[in-house]
C-alpha cells in the first residue's frame, strides 16, 4: 500500500494551460511558474509569481497536469491547500486562488490576510 502526500497546491486545468501557455511563450529556459506571496495591498499580502528557470533550495515543486509550479518557501504557510485557478473575465483575467488559509480579502481582490 502507497501512501500518497498531497500536493502543496492544486491547480485546475484553466490555471495548468494558462501556466504551459506562459511557459512555452517565455522567450527562454523556463521549468515552469513560481508562486510566492508578498507584503503589500490594502489586506496585507498578495500573490507575486514569476518564472523559474531553476528550483531553488527549499522550493515545494507541484508538477501536474503537465506543468510544474515552485512554491516560494516563505509562502507555503499561506498557500498549503490552496487551488490555483485562471479567470478571464470581460475587463480582468489572471491567477486566482480559493485559499482555505485566507481569513479575509480586500474589496478590489488583489490582497488577503491569514
Amino acid at each position: 500500500m502507497t501512501d500518497t502526500v498531497p500536493q502543496m497546491i492544486s491547480l485546475t486545468d484553466a490555471a495548468a494551460d494558462r501556466v504551459k501557455a506562459l511557459v512555452e511563450n517565455s522567450g527562454g529556459p523556463v521549468l515552469g511558474l513560481r508562486v510566492g506571496v508578498s507584503t503589500k495591498g490594502c489586506s496585507g499580502l498578495s500573490y507575486v509569481f514569476e518564472y523559474a528557470k531553476e528550483k531553488k533550495p527549499f522550493e515545494e515543486e507541484v508538477d501536474t497536469k503537465g506543468v510544474k509550479v515552485f512554491i516560494d518557501p516563505m509562502a507555503t504557510m499561506y498557500l498549503a491547500g490552496a487551488e490555483m485557478d485562471y479567470v478571464e473575465e470581460k475587463l480582468k483575467s489572471g491567477f486566482v486562488f480559493k485559499n482555505p488559509n485566507e481569513k479575509s480579502r480586500c474589496g478590489c481582490g488583489e490582497s488577503f490576510n491569514v
